[in-house]
């Protein structure tokens, strides 16, 4: 028979390569997204993991920063955690972190405008784009669908040129995404890994996974 340190090795080696992905009690392979949840389904999944990664990513943001929140449910947990912060100035594309921003903290908020995308409650494309490039931020908090040891993933292409442009004007890039959606990848790529500086993630994402990405693309944090 195998001997289970074999098969740990293997495993371990499949996970690395992105093919394989390790959950409670077993192993899955890689998923693919044909479309993405809506704002309201996602609002409900991982919630414990995104509040301790919006609490450690609002410990990265320098006192009169620029930041920038992409949209998404992670975001919208870290702009929960800057609500006592009167020195900042946030860049969105979100509506629900925008509404919240204006009902509950003392922030200067921009929002990019552009297409309307009703899934997500946010702005996309080319226009949305076009308020960035005259934008010099100091750190963008980039959302993603899917991510995996190459780089970030979205169904939607109109996505991908507002997070390639806000990496672009950006000081430094930092990916908040939770585990469950490691090794998830979709149709576009938006960003290779080594745009980031840094990922924060949370505590469930295994060793293997962690050392890999933090040899060959960048730092990550495991929140929680």
């Amino acid at each position: 028979g195998v001997s289970h340190m074999t098969i740990r090795r293997d495993v371990s080696k499949l996970e690395e390569q992105g093919l394989l992905v390790s959950v409670s009690g077993g192993v899955r392979a890689v998923s693919r997204l044909a479309t993405e949840p809506s704002h309201l389904v996602k609002s409900t999944l991982q919630s414990e993991e995104k509040q301790a990664i919006g609490a450690l990513a609002a410990s990265h943001i320098a006192k009169n920063s620029c930041i920038y929140l992409d949209a998404g449910t992670t975001t919208l947990a870290l702009a929960r955690a800057i609500l006592d912060r009167d020195d900042l100035q946030v860049v969105t594309n979100d509506f629900e972190i925008t509404q919240l921003l204006i009902d509950a903290s003392q922030c200067g908020v921009i929002h990019t405008g552009g297409t309307l995308c009703r899934e997500n409650r946010s702005c996309v494309g080319e226009s949305a784009a076009r308020t960035l490039r005259h934008l010099a931020i100091d750190t963008a908090f980039i959302s993603a669908s899917g991510w995996d040891s190459r780089g970030i993933f979205t169904p939607d292409e109109n996505k991908v040129t507002v997070k390639e442009t806000v990496s672009q004007v950006s000081a430094r890039s930092i990916l908040l995404c939770d585990s469950s959606k490691y090794n998830q990848v979709a149709t576009f790529m938006a960003l290779p890994l080594t745009r980031f500086t840094t990922i924060i993630t949370d505590r469930h994402l295994s060793d293997a996974a962690a050392s890999h990405i933090a040899r060959h693309a960048c730092e990550v944090l495991r929140a929680g």
